[in-house]
């Protein structure tokens, strides 16, 4: 008789850290760098909503970065990126802007309103040694483009990227292969979804509260709960299979996943490369025009 499959649980919950970036907009930094070996290959995650226009109006002025991708994912509110490769959109609720950094990009990023709610995240991804120096690039993902599955449970899934449900989402990378899933949860429904036993992985409360893990297990493998505000690390259990994720009230996570790359991070700021060497060379190049 086939066994059932094992859930992930709870290893460590996270509460993010109050912040502020760009020129001046407040954040919360869930994913800090003292956390970008154990969420290899995720090198940082952001959450920002603010109704306060003096909070993120400043925006954030032309920057650079070299080495990864960044993944901005926009809940309410818009926001213009301009870069400096000809790359332009507006990020609209319910998009995706999907940014390959490469060899190097100089971009903005400010809101399209001076009033209402700003909110949403973004998601920093590491890229392989042997694709850091990459061709950058830029892929605006309307909110119409990108799947959403319902499930029998009334649970609705929007697939940024990865596979859930037999429907593949918007975005793949074959190195990384990450899965990028925005979950909303009615009051008493449950959602499994298969996670490869080698990724990293972790959930992101936005909304309400949820019970991760197996309703079954004991000691190490209990089910265990994430708040409002919180991220829980998923602990990579041996023989697990995915996880399963279970709301008493209606609730909304961010679930997302990635196979590590196993590699050295070297980062100053914007650069993330393998070494120091590479990282000196990465502030030469931007200092002498070079992106």
């Amino acid at each position: 008789m086939a066994t059932q499959p094992i859930s992930r649980t709870i290893e460590r919950i996270v509460r993010g850290v109050p912040t502020s970036d760009g020129a001046g907009v407040k954040l919360t930094r869930v994913l800090t760098q003292d956390l970008q070996r154990r969420l290899d290959p995720f090198l940082m995650l952001d959450a920002f909503g603010s109704d306060k226009p003096d909070e993120y109006i400043a925006g954030f002025p032309d920057h650079p970065h070299r080495g990864f991708e960044t993944v901005t994912y926009m809940l309410e509110g818009q926001l213009r990126h301009r870069d400096n490769h000809g790359g332009e959109g507006v990020l609209a609720p319910g998009g995706v802007q999907w940014m390959t950094a490469g060899r190097g990009i100089v971009h903005s990023e400010f809101p399209e309103q001076d009033h209402g709610m700003m909110a949403g995240f973004q998601l920093w991804l590491n890229l392989a040694g042997k694709d850091k120096m990459c061709d950058p690039g830029y892929r605006d993902l309307p909110v119409g483009t990108i799947p959403v599955v319902t499930t029998a449970a009334g649970v609705t899934v929007k697939v940024i990227a990865g596979e859930t449900q037999g429907t593949v989402g918007a975005m793949t990378r074959a190195t990384t292969e990450p899965i990028y899933l925005d979950i909303h949860l009615p009051g008493g429904a449950e959602f499994e979804q298969r996670l490869p036993q080698d990724h990293n992985a972790f959930i992101y409360v936005y909304e309400g509260a949820v019970t991760v893990g197996d309703p079954n297990g004991t000691g190490a493998n209990a089910p265990r709960p994430a708040q409002n505000g919180e991220m829980g690390i998923l602990a990579n259990t041996k023989g697990a299979a995915g996880v399963v994720i279970r709301s008493k009230a209606p609730a909304r996570l961010l679930l997302i996943a990635g196979r590590p790359l196993g590699e050295p991070i070297a980062q100053y700021g914007p650069f993330v490369m393998n070494t120091q060497d590479e990282l000196r060379q990465a502030v030469t190049d931007y200092q002498t025009g070079r992106f």
